[in-house]
Protein backbone atom coordinates (compact mmCIF):
# COMPACT_ATOMS: atom_id res chain seq x y z
CA UNK A 1 0.00 0.00 0.00
CA UNK A 2 1.01 3.67 -0.95
CA UNK A 3 3.03 4.89 2.24
CA UNK A 4 3.44 8.32 3.58
CA UNK A 5 -0.67 8.94 3.25
CA UNK A 6 -3.50 8.53 5.17
CA UNK A 7 -5.31 5.41 4.69
CA UNK A 8 -8.10 6.62 2.75
CA UNK A 9 -5.19 8.58 0.38
CA UNK A 10 -3.62 5.51 0.05
CA UNK A 11 -7.00 3.30 -0.73
CA UNK A 12 -7.82 6.08 -3.44
CA UNK A 13 -4.23 5.80 -5.32
CA UNK A 14 -4.36 2.17 -5.13
CA UNK A 15 -7.75 1.98 -6.58
CA UNK A 16 -5.51 3.62 -10.18
CA UNK A 17 -6.67 3.22 -12.88
CA UNK A 18 -10.36 3.06 -12.05
CA UNK A 19 -10.66 5.72 -9.51
CA UNK A 20 -9.73 8.01 -12.70
CA UNK A 21 -11.90 6.26 -15.31
CA UNK A 22 -14.80 6.87 -12.68
CA UNK A 23 -14.22 9.98 -11.97
CA UNK A 24 -13.59 10.90 -15.54
CA UNK A 25 -15.81 8.21 -17.30
CA UNK A 26 -18.29 9.55 -20.87
CA UNK A 27 -20.93 9.74 -18.27
CA UNK A 28 -19.92 12.10 -16.30
CA UNK A 29 -18.47 14.11 -18.64
CA UNK A 30 -21.51 13.78 -20.98
CA UNK A 31 -23.73 14.51 -18.19
CA UNK A 32 -21.60 18.14 -16.82
CA UNK A 33 -21.51 19.19 -20.10
CA UNK A 34 -25.43 19.00 -20.46
CA UNK A 35 -24.49 16.89 -23.92
CA UNK A 36 -25.56 13.11 -22.30
CA UNK A 37 -28.30 11.34 -24.42
CA UNK A 38 -31.58 11.33 -22.54
CA UNK A 39 -31.94 7.53 -23.54
CA UNK A 40 -28.80 6.89 -21.23
CA UNK A 41 -29.83 8.89 -18.51
CA UNK A 42 -33.41 7.40 -18.49
CA UNK A 43 -31.41 3.96 -18.26
CA UNK A 44 -28.58 4.80 -15.78
CA UNK A 45 -31.26 6.43 -13.51
CA UNK A 46 -33.36 3.31 -13.61
CA UNK A 47 -30.66 1.63 -12.26
CA UNK A 48 -29.40 4.03 -9.57
CA UNK A 49 -32.87 4.05 -8.19
CA UNK A 50 -32.32 0.13 -8.24
CA UNK A 51 -29.21 0.43 -6.48
CA UNK A 52 -30.34 3.72 -3.84
CA UNK A 53 -32.32 1.06 -2.17
CA UNK A 54 -29.17 -1.13 -1.65
CA UNK A 55 -27.37 2.01 -0.79
CA UNK A 56 -29.84 2.88 2.21
CA UNK A 57 -29.45 -1.29 3.07
CA UNK A 58 -25.52 -0.54 3.90
CA UNK A 59 -25.99 2.45 5.55
CA UNK A 60 -28.47 0.93 8.01
CA UNK A 61 -25.69 -1.35 8.28
CA UNK A 62 -23.33 0.93 9.16
CA UNK A 63 -25.53 2.97 11.40
CA UNK A 64 -26.01 -0.17 13.67
CA UNK A 65 -22.29 -1.21 13.48
CA UNK A 66 -20.97 2.87 14.15
CA UNK A 67 -19.31 2.88 17.24
CA UNK A 68 -20.73 6.29 18.96
CA UNK A 69 -24.17 8.04 18.82
CA UNK A 70 -22.82 10.73 17.30
CA UNK A 71 -21.50 8.36 13.89
CA UNK A 72 -24.77 7.01 14.58
CA UNK A 73 -26.84 10.50 14.11
CA UNK A 74 -24.57 11.57 11.33
CA UNK A 75 -25.05 8.30 9.14
CA UNK A 76 -28.30 8.93 10.11
CA UNK A 77 -28.86 12.04 8.43
CA UNK A 78 -27.65 10.99 5.35
CA UNK A 79 -30.04 8.42 5.33
CA UNK A 80 -32.67 10.54 5.45
CA UNK A 81 -31.82 12.23 2.20
CA UNK A 82 -31.90 9.30 0.74
CA UNK A 83 -35.01 8.16 1.22
CA UNK A 84 -36.34 12.12 1.40
CA UNK A 85 -35.08 14.86 -1.23
CA UNK A 86 -32.92 12.51 -3.11
CA UNK A 87 -36.42 10.24 -3.20
CA UNK A 88 -38.23 13.19 -4.66
CA UNK A 89 -35.54 13.88 -7.12
CA UNK A 90 -36.25 10.88 -8.61
CA UNK A 91 -39.98 10.93 -8.63
CA UNK A 92 -39.43 14.07 -10.99
CA UNK A 93 -36.67 13.17 -12.98
CA UNK A 94 -39.03 10.08 -14.13
CA UNK A 95 -41.89 12.16 -14.55
CA UNK A 96 -39.83 14.03 -17.15
CA UNK A 97 -38.09 11.72 -18.80
CA UNK A 98 -41.80 9.32 -18.72
CA UNK A 99 -39.56 6.32 -16.62
CA UNK A 100 -42.22 3.79 -14.94
CA UNK A 101 -40.15 3.09 -11.53
CA UNK A 102 -42.10 0.15 -11.24
CA UNK A 103 -40.13 -1.12 -14.23
CA UNK A 104 -36.88 -3.36 -13.63
CA UNK A 105 -34.17 -2.87 -15.52
CA UNK A 106 -33.15 -5.35 -18.50
CA UNK A 107 -30.89 -8.46 -16.89
CA UNK A 108 -27.90 -7.43 -18.73
CA UNK A 109 -28.48 -4.04 -17.15
CA UNK A 110 -29.26 -4.89 -13.77
CA UNK A 111 -25.62 -6.93 -13.68
CA UNK A 112 -23.63 -3.60 -12.62
CA UNK A 113 -26.14 -3.78 -9.63
CA UNK A 114 -26.04 -7.50 -8.47
CA UNK A 115 -22.76 -6.63 -8.35
CA UNK A 116 -22.98 -3.77 -6.12
CA UNK A 117 -25.21 -5.98 -4.09
CA UNK A 118 -23.08 -8.61 -3.85
CA UNK A 119 -20.13 -6.54 -2.54
CA UNK A 120 -22.60 -4.74 0.09
CA UNK A 121 -23.01 -8.48 1.56
CA UNK A 122 -19.65 -9.13 1.46
CA UNK A 123 -18.80 -6.34 3.15
CA UNK A 124 -21.47 -6.58 5.94
CA UNK A 125 -20.51 -10.05 6.48
CA UNK A 126 -16.65 -10.01 6.69
CA UNK A 127 -16.27 -8.09 9.52
CA UNK A 128 -17.43 -4.96 10.92
CA UNK A 129 -17.70 -0.83 10.71
CA UNK A 130 -14.42 -0.44 8.81
CA UNK A 131 -15.40 -3.02 6.06
CA UNK A 132 -18.85 -1.41 5.60
CA UNK A 133 -17.13 2.16 5.47
CA UNK A 134 -14.68 0.89 2.68
CA UNK A 135 -17.49 0.25 0.19
CA UNK A 136 -19.79 3.06 1.27
CA UNK A 137 -16.65 5.68 1.15
CA UNK A 138 -15.84 5.17 -2.49
CA UNK A 139 -18.93 5.06 -3.70
CA UNK A 140 -19.82 8.62 -2.11
CA UNK A 141 -16.69 10.19 -3.22
CA UNK A 142 -16.57 8.79 -6.81
CA UNK A 143 -19.52 11.41 -6.98
CA UNK A 144 -18.18 14.06 -4.82
CA UNK A 145 -15.06 14.18 -7.24
CA UNK A 146 -16.78 14.20 -10.77
CA UNK A 147 -19.46 16.86 -9.05
CA UNK A 148 -17.29 19.19 -7.84
CA UNK A 149 -15.19 19.12 -11.45
CA UNK A 150 -18.71 20.64 -13.09
CA UNK A 151 -18.36 24.26 -13.20
CA UNK A 152 -21.53 24.86 -14.28
CA UNK A 153 -24.31 22.42 -13.44
CA UNK A 154 -26.13 22.21 -17.20
CA UNK A 155 -30.06 21.77 -18.63
CA UNK A 156 -32.59 20.00 -18.01
CA UNK A 157 -33.08 19.99 -14.56
CA UNK A 158 -32.50 16.39 -14.02
CA UNK A 159 -29.44 16.75 -15.07
CA UNK A 160 -28.40 19.72 -13.22
CA UNK A 161 -29.56 18.74 -9.89
CA UNK A 162 -28.13 15.33 -10.09
CA UNK A 163 -24.87 17.50 -10.52
CA UNK A 164 -26.33 19.64 -7.20
CA UNK A 165 -27.19 16.93 -5.11
CA UNK A 166 -23.18 15.76 -5.01
CA UNK A 167 -21.64 19.05 -5.41
CA UNK A 168 -23.02 21.04 -1.86
CA UNK A 169 -21.29 21.65 1.01
CA UNK A 170 -22.89 19.29 3.37
CA UNK A 171 -22.23 16.25 0.70
CA UNK A 172 -18.30 17.45 0.78
CA UNK A 173 -18.18 16.94 4.75
CA UNK A 174 -19.75 14.33 5.09
CA UNK A 175 -17.20 12.38 2.68
CA UNK A 176 -14.74 13.69 4.58
CA UNK A 177 -16.20 12.70 7.66
CA UNK A 178 -16.61 9.33 5.95
CA UNK A 179 -12.41 9.28 5.54
CA UNK A 180 -11.59 10.73 8.56
CA UNK A 181 -13.95 7.50 10.20
CA UNK A 182 -12.52 5.02 7.72
CA UNK A 183 -9.04 6.52 8.89
CA UNK A 184 -9.40 6.22 12.84
CA UNK A 185 -10.85 2.74 11.81
CA UNK A 186 -7.96 1.57 9.99
CA UNK A 187 -5.51 2.00 12.59
CA UNK A 188 -7.02 0.08 14.83
CA UNK A 189 -7.29 -2.82 12.55
CA UNK A 190 -5.07 -5.83 11.90
CA UNK A 191 -3.03 -6.20 8.82
CA UNK A 192 -5.76 -8.83 7.85
CA UNK A 193 -8.36 -6.98 7.87
CA UNK A 194 -6.54 -3.59 6.54
CA UNK A 195 -6.12 -5.96 2.91
CA UNK A 196 -9.76 -7.20 3.31
CA UNK A 197 -10.66 -3.09 3.38
CA UNK A 198 -7.86 -2.44 0.63
CA UNK A 199 -9.97 -4.76 -1.91
CA UNK A 200 -13.21 -3.41 -0.98
CA UNK A 201 -12.73 -0.20 -1.54
CA UNK A 202 -10.94 -1.34 -5.14
CA UNK A 203 -13.68 -3.39 -5.74
CA UNK A 204 -16.05 -0.74 -5.17
CA UNK A 205 -14.42 1.61 -7.86
CA UNK A 206 -14.00 -0.73 -10.07
CA UNK A 207 -17.99 -1.39 -10.08
CA UNK A 208 -18.71 2.15 -10.56
CA UNK A 209 -17.36 2.08 -13.87
CA UNK A 210 -19.31 -0.62 -14.66
CA UNK A 211 -22.19 1.32 -13.41
CA UNK A 212 -21.64 3.83 -15.92
CA UNK A 213 -20.32 1.95 -18.54
CA UNK A 214 -24.42 0.05 -18.10
CA UNK A 215 -26.19 3.17 -18.72
CA UNK A 216 -24.68 2.90 -22.24
CA UNK A 217 -25.63 -0.61 -22.53
CA UNK A 218 -22.33 -1.83 -21.07
CA UNK A 219 -20.32 -0.05 -23.85
CA UNK A 220 -17.26 2.16 -21.91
Amino acid sequence: MTTGKTLCDALRADSEPAWTAATTHRFTRELGAGTLDDDVFRRYLALDYEFVELLAGLVGHAIADAPTMAAKRRLSTFLASIVGPENDYFDRAFDALDVDPGQTPPDDSMAAVRAFEDLFARAAASGGYAETLAVLLPVEWVYLTWATDVERPPGPFYLGEWVDIHATDDFEEFVSWLRGELDREGATLSPRRQRRVRRLFALAVSLEVEFFDAAYGGAP
